[in-house]
């Protein structure tokens, strides 16, 4: 008798990726900043997007491993891989990276918020204020840095720390929260922006208690001088407590809420080569995660997307042990052009599924909004 055995088929597609317009069909200019946008009000949602900054898949498997037991983004049922590279590198940089974020265009590297040829383009947060959405960025770094600069500023330069802080004035944000304080406060043109902030109705709060007394309205908070501290250097729990503090006073708006939540020193470990400080920022990340996800479980209406700017470090594990031990190794001392994950939870969480540009994450929040460009 002949046995039939059953045949497993694995098909592979190689898809072409031309190095002479790495942007592989993405428009990598075009401002919008003088579009319209309609808003179907039948449904409201909030979106909550959470960038681990050079948070690669070492970065979580070391995360993983130290903490012995699931990652809290472990939870998240759909994943995602997403391709990186700015409009003329392979390797991004954390402002071309968020702008893809923020706008869905590529950029070159440093632009912040801004298309190569330094026009401005419209981000989704402004975007959602136009549209009654209430809006959020809360840092582990200063609030003028790359990734939360690039959702609110228009500067030719990730550099220009004192102009994107002007910049804030020129939005309705409802709520910042992280380090960069001097950049308002003591700056070169004499301009004392934080009183500016309080003629726009913002409360200004200094440090985690005067930040926690805030119930209602708009909010300015800070947490550093410039950046905060790294986590072994004791500070605490500021990431998650600035994430909750956000969603606080942005679900009082009936109309939802975008907020941006960066992890932002898993970077700066890969960037010093050292896989204690990686460990250490990706777990308190990680627990920022979990208090998010908690939320946006009891909520039902809530999406969270977590992911990463680009790779830091070119990060290896070449041993580990059960003790949450891990001997790592690194290839560079910046950023990789490798894909990193996407990881997705919450009403419209399958469509980060499948393998896309940095770009796309604009687009598919913005279709979780249900917003649109006429």
């Amino acid at each position: 008798m002949r046995i039939l055995r059953p045949v497993i088929v694995i098909c592979v597609l190689l898809t072409q990726w031309s190095c002479t317009n790495i942007s592989n069909g993405e428009q990598a200019s075009g401002a919008t900043a003088s579009v319209d946008i309609v808003k179907d009000t039948s449904k409201f949602i909030n979106v909550i997007l959470m960038i681990g900054d050079g948070m690669g898949l070492t970065q979580i498997t070391a995360g993983w491993i130290a903490k012995g037991d699931a990652l809290n983004l472990e939870r998240c049922p759909v994943i995602g891989l997403m391709k990186t590279n700015s409009s003329d590198n392979f390797i991004t940089d954390s402002a071309a990276g968020a702008t893809a974020f923020a706008t869905g265009k590529k950029t070159y590297n440093g632009a912040i918020g801004v298309d190569p040829d330094k026009a401005a383009l419209t981000t989704i947060l402004e975007i959602a204020e136009k549209n009654g959405i209430a809006t959020g960025l809360v840092a582990t770094c200063s609030i003028t840095h790359a990734t939360p600069a690039s959702f609110i500023a228009h500067q030719p330069s990730r550099l220009l720390d004192e102009a994107i802080a002007a910049d804030f004035l020129k939005t309705d944000i409802d709520v910042f929260i992280g380090g960069g304080k001097k950049f308002f406060e003591f700056r070169s043109d004499g301009e004392n922006l934080l009183e500016l902030l309080q003629e726009n109705g913002y409360t200004v709060a200094d440090g985690a208690e005067e930040i926690d007394m805030v119930k209602s309205g708009k909010l300015a908070g800070f947490i550093a001088d410039e950046h905060p501290a790294k986590i072994s250097d004791g500070r605490g729990d500021l990431l998650s407590f600035s994430s909750l503090k956000a969603i606080e006073l942005l679900n009082l708006n009936d109309k939802g809420f975008f907020l941006m939540i960066e992890g932002s020193q898993i970077d700066w470990g890969g960037h010093a080569n050292d896989s204690e400080y990686i460990v250490d920022e990706m777990l308190d990340f990680d627990n920022a995660v979990g208090k998010v996800l908690d939320f946006a479980e009891k909520d039902g209406n809530t999406l969270v997307i977590i992911t990463a700017d680009h790779e830091t470090g070119g990060y290896a594990i070449n041993a580990a042990d059960e003790d949450g031990n891990i001997e790592g190794a690194f290839t560079t001392d910046y950023h990789t052009a490798v894909m990193v994950p996407v990881f997705a939870y919450g009403p419209g969480a399958e469509a980060f599924a499948g393998v896309y540009h940095n770009t796309a994450i604009f687009n598919k929040m913005m279709a979780a909004f249900s917003m649109k460009t006429p």
